[in-house]
């Protein structure tokens, strides 16, 4: 009786990684329902990604003096949720790329962490091709978008990089979360910004809330830990929905204006 348990526990779990690992992408980049309205303000604007991909995101020029924002949001959100949690910025005259990924927003192709990164590539040369320079933008990430925006900073020169509710890498974060599975062993996408951080040359800012529950303070405190040079604050009241509240908005501006040349 003891070795029949013994097996079905073991089929069961093997059954249960199975799913996982096959289906781990649908789990980490869980697309919104498609939207076909243009927030006021933004055009909708085509990105060409290096490997060919045509993706609809939105776009804002900056007023006279104010840098432009390129900004990546999390894995459930859409490149308008990008402007809504970015209004009192643009309230004041900052620029807005709202980049978005492959297979969201009925763009084509299939979301991975080096489809995102291709993404990232396009929207920055989108940018340039507008004729903005490297030192009027600036690299926002929130959530898993934090991790695209730090690895693009990796690649190009620009003005600063803010993580909102970042992590230290996507196996910590997974591992958190489904502690019974080998999530290291099974994570095809592993979004290592703690190993990439320090090739980084702009000033970083990291804000996170510290009741946020889905990615833990200690990631981004790990993350933080990397570099002596970055600024982490962080929130006791908020959770991960950080980004939405004006008062991190006014920080994001603050810490842009200082690093005005």
């Amino acid at each position: 009786m003891f070795v029949y348990f013994a097996i079905t526990l073991t089929v069961i779990y093997g059954g249960l990684v199975s799913i996982v690992y096959f289906n781990q992408r649908q789990m980490i980049y869980p697309a919104p329902p498609v939207q076909h309205g243009t927030p006021a303000g933004l055009e909708r604007v085509t990105l060409t990604t290096p490997d060919r991909l045509e993706l609809i995101a939105g776009y804002r020029r900056a007023r006279e003096g104010k840098p432009t924002l390129l900004f990546f949001h999390g894995n459930g959100a859409s490149w308008q949720s990008s402007a809504q949690v970015t209004a009192k910025l643009l309230s004041h005259g900052y620029g807005l790329l709202a980049a978005e990924y492959r297979g969201y927003g009925g763009n084509p192709g299939t979301p991975s962490e080096e489809g995102l990164y291709q993404d990232a590539r396009g929207a920055w040369n989108y940018l340039r091709g507008q004729g903005v320079e490297g030192e009027d933008i600036v690299l926002v990430g929130n959530s898993l978008g934090a991790a695209v925006a730090l690895n693009l900073a990796t690649e190009v020169s620009a003005r600063a990089l803010v993580l909102v509710s970042p992590f230290n890498n996507l196996a910590d974060t997974a591992s958190r979360r489904a502690r019974w599975l080998p999530m290291r062993l099974l994570l095809q996408d592993r979004y290592a910004s703690d190993e990439k951080i320090v090739a980084i040359g702009e000033p970083i800012l990291i804000l996170h809330g510290e009741e946020d529950s889905l990615i833990a303070l200690e990631q981004a405190q790990a993350l933080a830990s990397v570099r002596d040079d970055t600024v982490i604050e962080t929130y006791p009241a908020w959770g991960h929905d950080l980004i939405v509240h004006e008062p991190i908005q006014d920080r994001i501006a603050a810490f842009v204006d200082s690093t005005r040349a």
